[in-house]
Formats: C-alpha cells, structure tokens, sequence
C-alpha cells in the first residue's frame, strides 16, 4: 500500500535529505515539500496525506504550533536538532521524533512504523508486500557506506562536529549529553544516549550499562563485570550482561 507524505523544513540541505530518505522507500509518495510552513498550512487545510514530517524550529510559526493549529492531522514525524522538544511533541500525539542528524536507518524505523499503523488502520491485500519489503532491505544495505567511510555528525556547542563511526571506541551518557570517545578527539555533544544509539550500526556498537556504549572493533578483553578499551575499565551491568555475552560470541 502506498503513503502519501509531505516535508515541512525550512533549511535546504536538511529538506533535500528528507527528499532523498522518501524516494528510497518504494511504498512512500512525496506529494509536496515545503520551506515555509504557512505555506503547508493552507495546503493541509485543503488537501489530505498519510504522514507529515516536520521539523520543529521554524520562522513564522513552529512544527509544534503547527500541529496545534491542524484540524486534521495525518501522522506526525518531527524532526529536529534539539531533543527538549520531545515531550512536548509525544504530548501532541506524534508518532516518532526523529533527532537530527538523522541517519537513513533511523528514518525508515520511523516510517515502518508509520506504515504499520496506517495499514492497521485501513487494511487491504497486499500481494505484492515481499517483493517491497525485497527491495527495501536491498536499498538499505546498497547504500549503506563502509564501515571505515561512515560517519556521524554531532552538535558540539554551536557547531556539528564529523565524526567516523570506526574511530568512535565507546561513548558515556549523562542525562541529556553524550561524551564521545574516539582515537582522534573526546566529543560532548547535547543528545541522549538513546537517541544516540538509534543512530549507531547494531553489528558494531553495543550498549554495556546504562551510561555506556561500546564499539565492537576497540574492546581489548572482556571481564564478568567489565570491559577493556583502551587502558579505560567500563562496566557491563545486569540488564545488559546478556545481550553483551550473545553479541560477543555470534
């Protein structure tokens, strides 16, 4: 089944990415993209779509007071750079949020989940599922960098900072800030651990404790209850101890 979707975003790079992350999802249909969300306003007044996305920070009204303002609302996904806007945005009944830099991964989770919703919702046949679902694996793995290619960009103070996914050796959370440690840098950056780790690869990354992910490639011994990176000991608390143990030995 197909899902029509449009992109509220006012900054040109970050609406070309979104672009880019629909037409690499066979069963999603971009009607419309927008700068302006006025502009979106009165095209949503006007006609119907299945799923919106919509970042926050806008100039003339917000994504949150457009959501507000919208009598009928289609499926919300909000994208954004700054994550104390993820309460609000659950309150308003959005179906996910999307913390920007958002990595092709992360957004077909969210529009699987969009997906799944909306075919509940209006159920039909659909004989033709495996060979989308065929094609969505092959687009993700065909573009999917190397390993030593990939990389992340993460705010750091006013700037956003590059980082390579196989120079990151492991990462500390406190509440709303990541400390990444790499072989080049230590990064601090105002993200959640958990949005964080949305964005990391599942074959290489793994979370140890609740204040710790570590990289696969940088674990140099491994311990009952701790793990070796590096001359640095972190520890591998019980919730995750099991989940750590499966990953090492696959």
């Amino acid at each position: 089944m197909s899902h029509t979707c449009i992109i509220v975003e006012d900054e040109p790079l970050a609406r070309s990415l979104m672009e880019t992350y629909v037409q690499k999802v066979p069963y999603l249909q971009l009607v419309q993209s927008f700068s302006d969300p006025l502009k979106a306003l009165d095209f949503l007044r006007e006609n119907t779509v299945d799923i919106l996305f919509s970042d926050i920070q806008m100039p003339e009204i917000t994504g949150i007071t457009l959501l507000k303002i919208l009598q009928k609302k289609p499926l919300i996904i909000l994208t954004t750079a700054y994550s104390e806007y993820a309460i609000e945005g659950y309150e308003l009944d959005v179906l996910d949020y999307l913390l920007k830099p958002i990595t092709f991964e992360r957004f077909l989770k969210s529009v699987e989940k969009a997906s799944l919703r909306l075919n509940t919702s209006n159920p039909e046949p659909q004989p033709q599922a495996p060979v989308i679902q065929e094609k969505i694996i092959k687009e993700v793995i065909v573009n999917q960098p190397d390993a030593t290619q990939a990389f992340i960009f993460v705010k750091d103070g006013t700037k956003l900072v590059k980082i390579r996914l196989s120079e990151i050796m492991y990462i500390e959370g406190l509440k709303d800030y990541v400390t990444i440690y790499t072989t080049q840098q230590k990064v601090v950056a105002l993200q959640t651990l958990k949005a964080l780790e949305a964005q990391l690869p599942e074959t290489q990354f793994i979370r140890i404790h609740n204040s710790y992910i570590v990289a696969l490639e940088w674990i140099e011994s491994v311990h009952r209850e701790k793990v070796q990176i590096g001359k640095v000991f972190l520890p591998i608390s019980d919730t995750y101890r099991k989940a750590f143990k499966e990953f090492i030995e696959r």
